[in-house]
């Protein structure tokens, strides 16, 4: 996801999707365990999502403070 539509969503959105995203962080790791992982570059995307997330959120909470 692109971090112009990021910053078009609203601060319980972000959220949502941060939640998601460290779910399938999860799942992408017990597969891991298991042997059983379909794409290894997808830990680099997800993590990388997370992180465009709570910067986004970071600076949305910076503006609102100001």
């Amino acid at each position: 996801m692109d971090v112009k539509d990021l910053r078009a969503l609203s601060r319980e959105e972000l959220a949502h999707k941060e939640r998601d995203l460290k779910k399938e962080l999860f799942h992408l790791r017990v597969q891991s365990a298991t042997g059983r992982v379909e794409s290894p570059a997808r830990f680099q995307t997800v993590r990388r999502e997370i992180a465009r997330i709570k910067t986004v959120a970071r600076a949305i909470d910076q503006a609102g403070a100001k």
